[in-house]
C-alpha cells in the first residue's frame, strides 16, 4: 500500500458495535504491517475502546461522527443525515481523498445510496454491482456478482459487471486471466432469457480482455470451482448468495445434532474433529467477508452486519488488496478496452 494511503473505517456500524469492529481493524494491523486507519465514529468511545489495542494507536486518527445510521433505516433518510453518520463520514473521506477505501459494517441500502451519491460512477459505467467472494470446491474462492445493487439488468450490465468482476478477480484471486460465466437456467446457448444470451454473444466475441468467457454456469455447479466470476442480476445474485449462507449453517448444524446424538457418535467427532475444523473453516463466512461496489469512482466496502473480529479483519484486508492493485483504475481501462474494441 502506498504510504500516504488510509482505510476509513466505520467503528460504528455492524450488528456488535464498536468492540468487534476495533478488534477486527486490530487483528488486520496485526497481519498487515503497513495499513494505516481513519477510525468514525464517536470521539469518546473510541479513544476508550484503543486502551485495549495499543498496536492501533500508532496507526490510527479518530474522526469523530456525531451519529449513528440504523440497521432498518431507509436510504433517503440517510443520505439526509450523511455529513453527520459514521458511515457517511468514512465514505466522504474516499471522496476527499484523505482515505483510498471505506469498510463499513452498516445498513446497506444506505451504504449504497450514500456512495452512489458522493463517489458517482466511473466513466463508462452505468450502474455499481456488489461483488464478493464466495468458497468453492476448487482452488480459489469464486467472485460473484451482482449481489443485490440491481433487481433488473440489461445486457449493456451484465458486460460491465463480467469486465469489472475479472478485475476484481484479478486482483483478490491473483489471477492472469479469470475464468467469466454468466449465471443461467442451463448450459446450452438457447437457455436463458434475451438479455443473457446478448451479454454472452458480446463477452464471446471480445478478445482484448485479461479474461476466459466460460458461457453460462447453472445454480448447483456455483461452488464447484469450475470457474472464477459468476455474473448475474442483483435479484438471482441476493438468493444464490442467501441460499448458499442457509446451506452452509443447515450443514453445520446437521453435523452438529448427528455427533451428538450418542456415545459412538461423539467419540466419531473426536476422531474426525480435524476434518470437520477444516469444513467449518471453509464455510465460515468470516473467511470470505468483504463485498465491495464496483463501479464507483473510489473503493467501498460492506462488512457483514454480523461479521465476527475476524470477518472484520478479512474485509479490511481485501480493501488493502484493492488498494494496492488500484482497482479501480483497473476496471477504467478494461471497459476503455472493451468499448474501443466493440
Amino acid at each position: 500500500m502506498a504510504d500516504n494511503a488510509w482505510i476509513a473505517v466505520d467503528a460504528m456500524g455492524g450488528d456488535d458495535g464498536l468492540a468487534v469492529m476495533l478488534a477486527g481493524v486490530a487483528r488486520a494491523r496485526r497481519q498487515f504491517e503497513g495499513m494505516r486507519f481513519l477510525l468514525v465514529g464517536d470521539e469518546a468511545q473510541i479513544a476508550d475502546g484503543l486502551k485495549t489495542h495499543p498496536n492501533l494507536t500508532a496507526a490510527s486518527e479518530i474522526v469523530h461522527a456525531p451519529e449513528v445510521v440504523g440497521s432498518s433505516e431507509k436510504p433517503s433518510q440517510a443520505i439526509r443525515r450523511a455529513k453527520r453518520t459514521s458511515m457517511g463520514i468514512a465514505i466522504d473521506l474516499v471522496k476527499q481523498g484523505r482515505a483510498a477505501a471505506a469498510v463499513s459494517s452498516g445498513n446497506t441500502g444506505a451504504m449504497m445510496a450514500m456512495a452512489k451519491l458522493s463517489l458517482r460512477m466511473l466513466p463508462g459505467i452505468d450502474r455499481p454491482a456488489l461483488a464478493a467472494p464466495m468458497p468453492t470446491l476448487g482452488d480459489n474462492d469464486v467472485v460473484m456478482l451482482d449481489l443485490g445493487a440491481n433487481t433488473e439488468c440489461d445486457a449493456r450490465n451484465l458486460v460491465q459487471f463480467a469486465v469489472m468482476g475479472a478485475a476484481y478477480a484479478r486482483t483478490i484471486l491473483d489471477l492472469s486471466s479469470p475464468r467469466v460465466a454468466l449465471l443461467n437456467i442451463g448450459s446450452e446457448d438457447q437457455k436463458g432469457t434475451d438479455e443473457i444470451r446478448e451479454a454472452a454473444a458480446q463477452l464471446r466475441g471480445d478478445t482484448h480482455l485479461p479474461l476466459t468467457f466460460a458461457g453460462f454456469v447453472e445454480g448447483n455447479h456455483i461452488s464447484r470451482g469450475e470457474v472464477d466470476v459468476i455474473v448475474c442480476d442483483g435479484f438471482a445474485g441476493n438468493i444464490a448468495l442467501k441460499t448458499a449462507e442457509g446451506t452452509a449453517r443447515f450443514v453445520a448444524d446437521l453435523l452438529k445434532r448427528a455427533f451428538r446424538s450418542s456415545v459412538r457418535s461423539k467419540i466419531g467427532f473426536l476422531i474426525s474433529r480435524p476434518a470437520t475444523q477444516l469444513l467449518r473453516d471453509h464455510l465460515d463466512p468470516n473467511n470470505h467477508n468483504g463485498a465491495v461496489f464496483l463501479g464507483l469512482n473510489g473503493l467501498v466496502v460492506k462488512s457483514h452486519g454480523g461479521a465476527t473480529e475476524l470477518g472484520v479483519a478479512t474485509a479490511i484486508g481485501n480493501a488493502a488488496k484493492m488498494v494496492r492493485a488500484d482497482l479501480t483504475r483497473r476496471i477504467a481501462e478494461d471497459l476503455r478496452n472493451f468499448e474501443a474494441a466493440a
